[in-house]
């Protein structure tokens, strides 16, 4: 799988900023409307673009239920988009389930989560 192979390499490298994120395609929808944007795509690559500001190139992809998603390197979110845009994009930001309390300790080291007593994995 070519997602598994970018993650070796990311990982490999010691460069996190190769990792993808997904967003709705909806999130290109704020730039059909600007006159100095240009959205261009073929069924599986685009590019959204600010003339004289800014460009990122992205991936196209479809959930199996036929939803469209955007996917661009973390590296590209930071560098090519103007940070001003960054909160847009992460309104629009697909992801998979993840456990809450894990996440609050990754925000805060110092987090206090009690859940239940520990176990096994089974």
């Amino acid at each position: 799988m070519l997602e598994r192979a970018l993650l070796r390499r990311a990982l490999s490298a010691g460069d996190p900023g190769r990792v993808q994120l997904r967003f709705d395609a909806s999130v290109v929808d704020r730039y059909r409307a600007r006159a100095n944007a240009t959205l261009l795509r073929t069924r599986t690559v685009g590019r959204v673009a600010i003339a004289g500001r800014w460009s990122v190139d992205v991936g196209l992809a479809s959930t199996a239920e036929g939803r469209e998603l955007v996917h661009l390197p973390v590296a590209d979110l930071i560098e090519r988009l103007p940070e001003e845009e960054w909160e847009h994009w992460l309104v629009h930001l697909e992801s998979g389930p993840a456990s809450a309390s894990y996440l609050r300790m990754r925000m805060s080291p110092q987090a206090c989560i009690d859940d239940g007593e520990p176990g096994e994995w089974t």
